[in-house]
C-alpha cells in the first residue's frame, strides 16, 4: 500500500460496494429478507468506521532504545508490517462475514437460481 490516504480510500470502496450490493438486492430480489439487509448494511458502516479508525497506528519505541539507527528501522519496518497484515486480516474477516450474513438473507430460490449459473 502506498500510503494511508489511499488504504483509507480502498477501504471506502470496498464498503461502499458492499453496502451498495445490499440496498440493490433488497430491491430488485423478491423474497429477501429486507429488514437483515438493513442490519447488514449498519454492519457494514460498523466495519468500516471501525477499520479506519484502527488504519492511523505508531511504533512504540525511540532510536535511543537500539544499538544504531539501522536496528531501529528495521524494528520499525517489521512493526508496521506486522500491524498492517493484523489489520488486513481482520478486515477481510469482516468483509467475509458481511458476505455470509448477504447470503443468509437471500431466499431459497434466489440461491438455487445463483448455484445453476454458476454450474452452467
Amino acid at each position: 500500500m502506498a500510503n494511508k490516504r489511499e488504504l483509507k480510500k480502498r477501504i471506502k470502496y470496498i464498503c461502499g460496494d458492499l453496502a451498495g450490493e445490499c440496498i440493490m438486492a433488497r430491491t430488485l430480489i423478491p423474497g429477501i429478507d429486507a429488514e437483515q439487509m438493513n442490519e447488514v448494511v449498519y454492519d457494514i458502516a460498523a466495519l468500516q468506521t471501525m477499520t479506519l479508525k484502527r488504519v492511523t497506528f505508531g511504533f512504540d519505541k525511540t532510536k535511543k532504545e537500539f544499538a544504531d539507527a539501522k536496528a531501529y528501522n528495521k524494528a520499525k519496518t517489521q512493526y508496521f508490517a506486522e500491524a498492517f497484515a493484523q489489520l488486513v486480516n481482520e478486515f477481510n474477516k469482516g468483509v467475509a462475514d458481511v458476505v455470509a450474513a448477504m447470503n443468509k438473507a437471500l431466499p431459497a430460490s434466489q440461491k438455487e437460481a445463483n448455484k445453476q449459473a454458476i454450474n452452467s
